[in-house]
Formats: structure tokens, C-alpha cells, sequence
């Protein structure tokens, strides 16, 4: 056998990789500095304090429900639409990953319009529906809005398990349920703990829904202390509190998944299970899809209809020159960052395909402990870094392009790398032979072939920082707003018809998200 030694790898690309992986990581690294300025007597005080064990407490409690009630709704939809004769699943897929559009603020813009005295459901009904807020509002919103994220992957892993293990157990004389359990089950824990890490990420971080509906979880608490205090090593303590909590979530995922291994170890080819006949569960199975599309699309978009017919005779409405100056913005920050995020992605993606090693895994993984720092953590980090640093930065265009490209550089890292495996690096051999030098040889001969990785990495990016809220919120110029801020401002001083127009641009740009996704699907 002949071992073949590994590629040195060229000095200017890993030079170019390492910095971008310490852009990434320096931030962050700047926030354990500020934190560790407390005194000793000081430091007891900050992690002791009461109320971080109430906001722990909440924000533990609000990541277990959302994860408990999206794993009874998702599971159950993923096997109605992947594993039974129900008619049009296709269809129903679709309007089920739809939610994925909405973004939660939205979500939470769509109930506050409906419920209420002046609500439209007080037209409907005739007397007013009490608005979600606190704990349950908060609950029942990330539910609706989060859920596809575990639907998507255990439908996935529901169409790949092969229907002889299911037909073995049979023959052992186990029915019904107990197949399921012992079975099924058991094949669907890396879909559940992927969903799992997706959903409690994006709880962990959230800002809009926990605000709007006065939940006080870490974000939250990180917001108030930064806008209205200037202790700002307590600030930085609640951030790191915060990343710890998402660390953990991240650990325990890797823990769970080690060692297993649910391969086909036996002869032949898996075998496509047989729909399941529905029967009297027909009508309950349509009840159950119902549910999430009332929830998170009817009353989100009739919300927006309703304000926005509204929105020309409301006092306090603006020409809708307030509205494109909005979209304006939000494209300003967005569209440059997502070229810089497929800029800067394209030699940590290079490296981890062209060069695998330990090294290059390394520095991949900064990237996505980038994208899992909660986005409130990640701008403290960026506004101590860069009051102590480059202070020129504060407050700019600039630094807020900077902080989406950073913080959104794992969702560019996968297009292109997919992208790079399929292009062949005998390519590059072939014009290095002719006389070219390596940058020159992947230009010319790889870099033609990664346009659609390329160009869905920066889509990816794009449609992520115009539905970005925390970071813009922190981060942007004064008086600088956008869709997402417009949305947060209005629904928080309950001016419904003003943030309408707003929450249908947001929506129509985020479903363009969902057809990225979809698209990748049938792909």
C-alpha cells in the first residue's frame, strides 16, 4: 500500500484563512477581557446576583418548552407527510416550511395586530383576545415560528430509513407503537438532536420575540443593561453567561452523537417503506397541519392586509419614502456583507476541501463558533472591541457590514464548499503545468465552476441580514434604520399600521429563504 504525504499547504492561503478565523474569534476573545477588568469583591457580586438566576431560570424554562412543544408538533407532521397516504404531501411540505418566512418579531406583529382592544379579531368576534405576552406568549411564538427547523430534518431522515429494520420487528411481534419506539425512534436521534441544537441556538439568541412580548431571558437582559446602564463589565458577564449556556447546548450535541452509528451494516439495498393507510386519523392529521399554518402564516399575513389597508389614513403614518429609505438601508447593509462573507469564506472553504486537516477544521469551526455566539453577545463584543480598538469604527456603516459578514460566515462556508467538492482539482494541476502560479490557476480553472455556490452563499447571507435584528439594533448609525428595526420600533409602541408595510417586505424577502431552501431540496 502506498501512503501518500499530506500537501504542504501554500503560506499566503493559510496566512489569508488565520485571518479570518481570528476576525471571528477576536471579538469575542476582547469580551472575556473586559469581563475579567472586575475586582475580585466585584466579580462575587455579578455572577452571584439574584437576577441571574432568575434570568437563567427563564431562559432555561422558555429553551425546554419551545423544544418540547416543536418536537410534539414536528414529529408528528413529519411522519403524516413523509411516511402516510395522505393526498398532496407535497403540497402540505411546503406550507409547512413556509413559517421559515416570518421571522418571530414579525410573528409577534401578526398576534399583537389581531388580538387587543382594535385588533381585527375584535372586529371578528366582537370583543377583544387577550394579546401573548410573557412566558407563554413567548413560548407559543418561537414554537410556531422554530418548528421547522426539526420538521425539515426528521421528515429527511423519515424517507431515508429503510422499511426492512420495521418489517423485521413485525416478525419479532411488535405492533403498531412499539415498532415506532423500539425502531424508528432510535434512527431519528441525529435528525432530533440537530433540530434540537438548531431550535435552542435560535432561542438562545433571540431578541425580538422575548422583547415585544416582556420576557426577560439573557438577550434581553444583555439589551437593558447596555442601553440603559453603564456598568459595562455586568454587560459583558451576562454576554458570557449567555455563550457559556450555547457552548453547553453545542457540547451535549457532539456528546450525544458520539460513537453512533445507525449505518446499513447487511447485503443489498434499503428498501422504501409503504404508505400508511390514515383511516379515522385522516381528520385529525388535517386538524394538526392546520394548527402551525393558522398560527404562523393566516394570522401573520391577514395581520399585515389588515394594517397595511389601514396604514395611508393612519396620524402617525409616514410617506411611503420612509419605507423605501428602509428597504434601502437594509439592502446598503446587507448586499455588501454578503459579497464579503462569500469573500472571506472562500479560503477557509479552499482550505478545509484542497488541504484537510486538523488545522483546517480548526479554523471552519470558528467560523460556526462565530454563527452560534447569540447575536446580542457578538455585537457587545464588536462595540468593546471597537471602542477600545478602532474607535473610528463605532457606530458605522462599516462596522455594521462587518459584523453580518462575521457573524453569518458559516451560512457562507457550505454553498461554496459543496461547490469545491464537485469541482476537480486536476483542474488546477493542469494549468499549473501550463505556467500559471496557483492564484492564477484557480481562477482560471476552479473558481468558474463555484458561480452557483457562490452566488447561494451570498443569497443565504443576504436574505439573513435583512431579517437581522439584535445586530442591527446595536450596531447601526444613528438614526440608521431598516425594515427590521422599523418592524421592532412600531410593534413595540403597538403602531400596527405603521410597521405593516415593513413586515410585508420582510416577508416577501425571507420567503425567498424558504424557496432557496426548497430548491435545495429537490436538487
Amino acid at each position: 500500500m502506498v501512503y501518500s504525504l499530506p500537501k504542504p499547504i501554500p503560506k499566503p492561503l493559510l496566512a489569508v484563512a488565520l485571518l479570518v478565523g481570528a476576525a471571528v474569534l477576536l471579538p469575542l476573545l476582547y469580551l472575556v477581557l473586559r469581563a475579567a477588568q472586575a475586582e475580585p469583591h466585584q466579580l462575587v457580586e455579578i455572577v452571584l446576583r439574584e437576577r441571574n438566576l432568575q434570568l437563567l431560570g427563564n431562559t432555561v424554562a422558555l429553551l425546554v418548552g419551545v423544544i418540547a412543544l416543536t418536537t410534539a408538533l414536528a414529529l408528528p407532521l413529519a411522519w403524516v407527510t413523509s411516511r402516510t397516504d395522505l393526498w398532496g404531501k407535497r403540497f402540505w411540505t411546503v406550507l409547512l416550511v413556509l413559517p421559515l418566512a416570518v421571522p418571530g418579531y414579525v410573528g409577534v406583529f401578526g398576534f399583537f395586530g389581531a388580538t387587543g382592544a382594535g385588533g381585527w379579531l375584535e372586529h371578528l368576534l366582537g370583543f377583544p383576545w387577550p394579546r401573548p405576552t410573557g412566558y407563554l406568549g413567548a413560548l407559543g411564538v418561537l414554537t410556531l415560528f422554530t418548528y421547522p427547523y426539526l420538521f425539515l430534518n426528521l421528515r429527511a431522515a423519515l424517507l431515508g430509513l429503510d422499511a426492512s429494520l420495521e418489517e423485521s420487528a413485525r416478525s419479532l411481534g411488535y405492533r403498531g407503537l412499539e415498532v415506532f419506539w423500539r425502531v424508528v425512534l432510535p434512527q431519528l436521534r441525529p435528525a432530533l438532536f440537530a433540530g434540537w441544537l438548531l431550535i435552542g441556538l435560535h432561542v438562545l439568541g433571540d431578541f425580538g420575540v422575548v422583547s415585544l412580548v416582556r420576557f426577560e431571558t439573557f438577550s434581553y437582559a444583555i439589551y437593558l443593561q447596555y442601553s440603559a446602564s453603564f456598568d459595562r463589565i455586568y454587560a459583558a458577564w451576562l454576554s458570557l453567561m449567555l455563550i457559556l449556556l450555547t457552548g453547553s447546548l453545542l457540547w451535549l450535541e457532539a456528546r450525544l452523537l458520539k460513537n453512533l452509528s445507525l449505518s446499513r451494516v447487511g447485503l443489498g439495498s434499503a428498501r422504501k417503506s409503504q404508505p400508511v393507510r390514515l383511516g379515522v386519523w385522516r381528520l385529525p392529521s388535517l386538524g394538526l397541519m392546520a394548527l402551525p399554518i393558522v398560527g404562523a402564516l393566516v394570522v401573520p399575513l391577514t395581520s399585515i392586509v389588515y394594517w397595511l389597508a389601514q396604514y395611508p389614513s393612519s396620524p402617525h403614518s409616514r410617506s411611503f419614502e420612509a419605507v423605501l429609505e428602509a428597504l434601502r438601508n437594509s439592502v446598503q447593509a446587507a448586499a455588501p456583507a454578503a459579497f464579503l462573507a462569500a469573500f472571506l469564506a472562500l479560503p477557509l472553504a479552499y482550505l478545509g476541501v484542497r488541504y484537510p486537516s486538523r488545522l483546517s477544521r480548526l479554523l471552519e469551526r470558528a467560523a460556526y463558533i462565530g454563527y452560534a455566539t447569540p447575536p446580542l453577545a457578538f455585537a457587545l463584543a464588536l462595540i468593546f472591541f471597537s471602542l477600545r480598538g478602532v474607535p473610528f469604527l463605532y457606530q458605522t456603516l462599516a462596522l455594521l457590514i462587518l459584523a453580518y459578514a462575521l457573524h453569518f460566515l458559516a451560512e457562507a462556508i457550505g454553498p461554496i464548499r459543496s461547490a469545491l467538492y464537485q469541482a476537480p482539482p486536476r483542474l488546477e494541476e493542469a494549468a499549473r503545468s501550463l505556467g500559471y502560479n496557483p492564484l492564477q490557476a484557480f481562477l482560471r480553472a476552479t473558481f468558474p465552476l463555484l458561480r452557483r455556490g457562490l452566488l447561494a452563499s451570498m443569497a443565504l447571507v443576504f436574505l439573513s441580514a435583512v431579517k437581522e435584528l439584535p445586530l442591527t439594533f446595536l450596531l447601526a448609525p444613528v438614526g440608521y434604520s431598516t425594515l427590521s428595526t422599523r418592524i421592532w420600533g412600531y410593534t413595540s409602541e403597538a403602531m400596527f399600521a405603521e410597521a405593516a408595510p415593513y413586515a410585508l417586505l420582510i416577508v416577501l424577502f425571507s420567503a425567498g429563504l424558504v424557496g432557496l431552501l426548497l430548491s435545495q431540496e429537490r436538487q
